[in-house]
């Protein structure tokens, strides 16, 4: 699903330029499970946008669900993480005028299905993440856990490739952060979700298959969870 080969990335800061990724190599597969650790400031979530196409390396190869994304243009990159990347954030991003289910409505507005469809296939999403009941909730009347299970249904509606999740359970208390957790490992398990994860938590990672660590950006030998 995920071959990194040979990548570079820095950025600059006034005049001086700060290398955040050395010469990373990394493959992942089809419904794997990879947990990207490290310390503030290793290149976790650099190497995340990479993957997902937010951000371009400076050298090296990219190829994700089959695609050299360094070699799109912006629109053709922007099509292709609406095609096949879902996005989990820390914070949720929710929109709160908005509905559970006019959230995870959004991603479709631009897929071409009719109103009658999208609905449904938002429903079922919600439906998959346990909150059924929940679809005319606006996030300011959900919890931190419920909030972050309607942006998982949010990244599951348009059926993706590869979800990717930046310290998914960052902003949540032990009990929301399990269940979030718990919910991940079952898209991982029974959908077969390509999933990476970056955190912080070293019970969040004993969730995923594979551990890799990132440190002054570069990455170690991969551990088994």
């Amino acid at each position: 699903m995920v071959l990194v080969k040979d990548v570079y990335k820095s950025y600059r800061r006034g005049n001086q330029v700060v290398p955040v990724l050395q010469g990373i190599n990394l493959e992942i597969g089809i419904g794997d499970f990879v947990a990207l650790m490290g310390p503030s400031g290793s290149g976790k979530t650099t190497l995340l946008n990479l993957i997902a196409g937010i951000d371009q390396a400076d050298q090296g190869q990219m190829i994700v669900a089959g695609t050299d994304i360094a070699l799109l243009s912006e629109t053709e990159l922007a099509q292709w993480r609406a095609t096949h990347v879902g996005f989990v954030f820390q914070f949720y991003n929710l929109l709160p005028v908005l509905s559970a289910l006019e959230n995870v409505e959004l991603p479709l507005l631009l897929s071409g299905l009719g109103r009658k469809e999208r609905r449904q296939h938002a429903m079922l999403a919600l439906e998959v993440v346990g909150l059924g009941d929940r679809v005319h909730h606006r996030p300011g009347e959900l919890s931190g856990g419920q909030q972050q299970r309607v942006a998982i249904a949010r990244a599951i509606v348009s059926d993706p490739s590869i979800i990717v999740a930046d310290e998914p359970t960052g902003d949540l208390d032990k009990a929301s952060a399990t269940e979030v957790l718990n919910l991940l490992e079952q898209l991982n398990r029974d959908f077969a979700k390509t999933i990476i994860m970056v955190t912080h938590d070293p019970r969040a990672a004993e969730k995923a298959r594979v551990i890799r660590t990132l440190d002054k950006g570069v990455l170690n030998h991969p551990a088994k969870s």
